[in-house]
């Protein structure tokens, strides 16, 4: 009998030591907050001011996840916070205003002009070297290679301010796809390695 309450007992604290903690990536708030980044990114003086609906810690309660069954036996389920993708840290903001003003002074007129489009890893590409004028091609492929070196500097802090570096790639694919709904009519995009154009 005494050995019987003992692996009880054991048991009950094992169980109960026993947490998971499951932190989805918030793909909703992840894509509202890209709009917002690359929007004021690729705006053109005069454009309205995209529409920044904040952010914030929200934390998934148990009324929103229905009758945990472990609570029967005093298991409380633990619920993890969702990150904060109001993306304003200083590093964040100073990647954003590096990428505003290159793209308004080098890369905006090669857009327009079907040289540069967006790649499927939410990277720039030169897509027709041919358009661009002899004399501004060592200009423009130092400043695509400094943009693509924000872009992947941003995706990266944006996943380690929110805590979760692994969400890196998620994020990347995130900000890809917002590249391309948020472009101009006429610039260019590549889906499946061919290029199209919006």
């Amino acid at each position: 009998m005494r050995s019987w309450f003992g692996f009880s007992l054991v048991a009950a604290l094992l169980l109960s030591a026993c947490v998971t903690i499951n932190v989805y990536f918030p793909a909703a708030e992840a894509k509202e907050a890209a709009k917002v980044f690359v929007e004021k990114v690729i705006q053109e003086a005069g454009d309205p001011a995209p529409e920044d609906k904040g952010g914030g810690m929200a934390m998934r309660t148990p009324a929103a996840q229905g009758f945990d069954p472990w609570i029967l036996l005093g298991i409380a389920p633990a619920y993890a916070q969702q990150p904060d993708f109001n993306i304003q840290t200083p590093a964040i903001r100073a990647i954003q205003a590096r990428m505003e003003q290159r793209f308004d002074s080098v890369l905006r007129p090669h857009f327009d002009s079907g040289a540069l489009g967006f790649g499927e890893d939410g990277l720039v590409m030169v897509r027709d070297a041919a358009a661009i004028a002899l004399k501004d091609r060592v200009p423009v492929n130092s400043a695509v290679a400094d943009e693509n070196r924000d872009r992947k500097a941003v995706y990266r802090e944006i996943a380690v301010a929110n805590g979760h570096p692994e969400w890196e790639g998620q994020i990347r694919s995130v900000f890809a796809k917002q590249w391309v709904d948020s472009a101009k009519s006429g610039w260019w995009y590549q889906r499946g390695g061919a290029w199209k154009q919006k």
